[in-house]
């Protein structure tokens, strides 16, 4: 055997004990008489000693040519350790080598192999299995690991069934592009790689399967933007015979399972509020709650005196940033430099200092007296030593441009804490979008989507206001699941397609092995899907799931490691009956 331990468990408990180890050198250091090498594996480090008044001459020789990363096997015998490392696991004790096999040789690496390494990230991206070796990207996978465990054990103790759906599926249009793949055997016939298993897993509730799940791939050809990969994974889940209120009780209940397993926190309440709330309180529908700064819409009181800005503004809306009426005014022109960078896009801010003294200090005071911002912070629930930001415009822009500055400020106010954990529902999303470009409707979600059954008789007069059967869970200001009750009537289904611009014959093309389905008996059925990568991001206190991702790809969508995707040859070309222009 390669080993009899490994480097992470070898304890005082374990000296005068014979051990073969093997892993990787971390770092030796050679003081002539005396060598000591850090050997590495995925447990942790243990120390070796080589001796020249123990050691054979021929092992100390051979230690002497180790460099980084060298793989080794050694045989020796444990001993206490002279100087106690207590920071370390294995710190009480040291190995005395008594044999030394060199396994592999290895260059030397081209950032070093620490938790604080000098490799910048593309560099590691490129390398990215020597990246793996660090603690930092090891640990992080680990943690996916045991999260993606806990929710098989929880789902699997609820009755669900873990059951695979194909990658290689009938392209279909559901809101991004699809990634095609040409079938050899069908000429000029194409594959598509599921952005979701959707349809799949409503027709393993026609089935009968009744409780369905699967941690699954799913794969989007978008624009990548920040944090965004091409393939992702889902914690994918479908119900039969369930309403909204069974689904959202069997994930909270996930959630609350997850937070206590993985982080020993105790999370009782899941507050539920709707999209319109969301979006006039704090100006997009994954709110973050871990603080407060709650929209104050300013119309009824900022508008109608001589300020020309505010006047013509759809909207005029502020928030209270807790304690930073002590700001200077440099630090107050940052913030109004950083809503007029392109990304967020205003055209500039007001700001009101709420004094200690209960008076106020604006940038307009020329328009408004103390009690016009006296209603200001009323509204905006600001105390005496906030700082209240005011935006105007157009309603849509503005609210969302209040919200990146509500972000911004509260990371700077490290409110944003990464140990903190406050989850909630979003509810009654629209169940269609106009989009004036195309001139027709979108759904919010996707087609599949039950309208709620109160709204079902606004179909067709006023398709617009009808809401979706649908829910969204966000955690710390991030949508990390989402989902609905399904519709599983074929007239419900076809009048949806109608409604989303599809013909007969393109809804019975696209969908009609679904539509089919329901024709012989499809229970009621709803179900959510978790993002892992960001849900596991989250719970590991970092915003980047690239971090939690074994081999990840760059924001170009591009494998540097790989260097993927690449060209193919034209055998394979012909092969695939595609010529390229």
């Amino acid at each position: 055997m390669y080993r009899s331990h490994n480097c992470g468990e070898l304890n005082a408990s374990h000296i005068n004990t014979e051990v073969t180890l093997a892993g990787w050198v971390q770092k030796s250091r050679d003081k002539g008489f005396m060598i000591w090498v850090d050997l590495r594996d995925r447990y942790g480090i243990t120390q070796l000693i080589f001796d020249e008044q123990r050691t054979d001459k021929a092992v100390i020789e051979k230690a002497k040519s180790l460099g980084r990363e060298f793989v080794i096997q050694i045989k020796g015998t444990v001993i206490e350790r002279v100087s106690k490392n207590p920071n370390m696991a294995t710190g009480d004790i040291e190995i005395l080598v008594s044999e030394l096999t060199i396994l592999n040789e290895a260059q030397l690496p081209p950032f070093t192999i620490e938790d604080e390494t000098d490799g910048g990230e593309d560099i590691r991206m490129k390398y990215r299995y020597l990246d793996i070796r660090r603690n930092p990207v090891k640990n992080n996978l680990l943690f996916r690991h045991k999260v993606s465990m806990e929710v098989r054990k929880y789902l699997s103790d609820q009755g669900f069934c873990d059951v695979e759906t194909p990658y290689l599926i009938k392209s279909t249009p559901e809101g991004a592009r699809d990634f095609v793949v040409p079938s050899r055997m069908n000429e000029g016939q194409f594959y598509a790689l599921p952005q979701s298993p959707q349809t799949f897993k409503q027709l393993l509730m026609v089935g009968g399967m009744d409780k369905y799940f699967q941690i699954v791939k799913c794969f989007r050809d978008e624009d990548l933007r920040a944090d965004r990969q091409p393939e992702f994974t889902q914690i994918d889940c479908e119900m039969a015979f369930v309403e909204q209120e069974d689904i959202l009780d069997m994930f909270e209940g996930l959630t609350r399972h997850l937070l206590k397993e993985i982080k020993g926190i105790e999370v009782d309440k899941f507050p539920r509020i709707t999209y319109d709330y969301a979006m006039k309180t704090y100006g997009n529908d994954k709110p973050d709650i871990r603080f407060e700064m709650k929209f104050g819409e300013l119309n009824a009181v900022a508008q109608h005196k001589d300020f020309p800005v505010f006047n013509s503004a759809e909207l005029v809306v502020g928030i209270a940033a807790p304690g930073c009426a002590n700001y200077t005014r440099k630090e107050i022109d940052a913030l109004i430099d950083w809503v007029k960078r392109p990304q967020v896009g205003a055209s500039g801010m007001v700001y009101v200092k709420c004094e200690e003294d209960g008076t106020f200090k604006s940038s307009v005071d020329k328009f408004y007296d103390q009690e016009d911002l006296k209603k200001w912070a009323e509204i905006t629930n600001a105390k005496p030593g906030d700082l209240i930001l005011i935006l105007s415009g157009n309603a849509n822009k503005v609210r969302t441009q209040l919200s990146a500055l509500r972000m911004e400020v509260a990371t700077r106010l490290g409110l944003r804490k990464p140990d903190e954990f406050a989850p909630l529902w979003v509810v009654d999303f629209p169940l269609l979008e106009w989009d004036e470009e195309s001139g027709r409707y979108h759904a919010m979600h996707h087609p599949f989507t039950s309208p709620k059954p109160e709204d079902m008789a606004l179909i067709e007069t006023e398709p617009g206001k009808v809401r979706a059967n649908a829910y969204d869970m966000v955690l710390n200001g991030n949508e990390i699941g989402g989902g609905s009750i399904r519709i599983h009537d074929r007239e419900l289904q076809s009048r949806m397609f109608d409604l989303l611009g599809f013909s007969k014959e393109e809804a019975l093309a696209q969908f009609g092995f679904l539509m089919n389905a329901f024709e012989f008996g499809a229970p009621p059925h709803g179900g959510l899907a978790f993002g892992l990568d960001r849900l596991v991001s989250i719970l590991g206190g970092q915003e980047t799931i690239r971090d939690f991702i074994a081999f990840p790809k760059n924001n170009s969508g591009r494998d540097v490691m790989i260097d993927a995707p690449s060209t193919i040859d034209e055998a394979q070309l012909q092969e695939l009956h595609i010529k390229l222009r």
